[in-house]
């Protein structure tokens, strides 16, 4: 369900694995970053229609409650099977991804999931993002 040498997921594999604690594993077919729980995921699907639509090269992410409003009335972002019910969104990294963006995006992610232990002194590491 994805290529390991994508060069899209080479660069999202830079941005998750640099947070502290970040690991990656394949479930479902797809490789997504955790702490103790899953923060972003590279790749997903949607119903429409009646079929499974691929979005084979998007990211998954736990927006921060504050942004989530905006972003679902953004047509960049879908709601993936599965995880959208939860508060996942999703967005395309093609034809061409804005990388601070998605950076950002991703950091919102961590900050919602990941354990306090491991968001303290996170500030201190990314200082343009928090």
């Amino acid at each position: 369900m994805f290529d390991d040498a994508d060069p899209l997921l080479a660069r999202v594999r830079r941005i998750c694995l640099a947070y502290p604690g970040a690991t990656e594993r394949i479930s479902h077919g797809r490789p997504n970053f955790t702490t103790s729980r899953a923060f972003c995921w590279y790749g997903g699907s949607v119903r429409a229609d009646g079929r499974w639509v691929a979005h084979d090269q998007a990211v998954l992410v736990r927006p921060d409650p504050g942004d989530e409003p905006a972003l679902r009335q953004d047509p960049r972002f879908f709601v993936p099977a599965y995880l959208g019910a939860s508060g996942w969104l999703g967005i395309d990294l093609v034809p061409a991804a804005d990388w601070a963006e998605i950076a950002e995006l991703v950091d919102a992610s961590y900050r919602v999931t990941a354990p306090a232990r491991l968001i303290r002194g996170l500030d201190d590491r990314f200082p343009l993002r928090g």
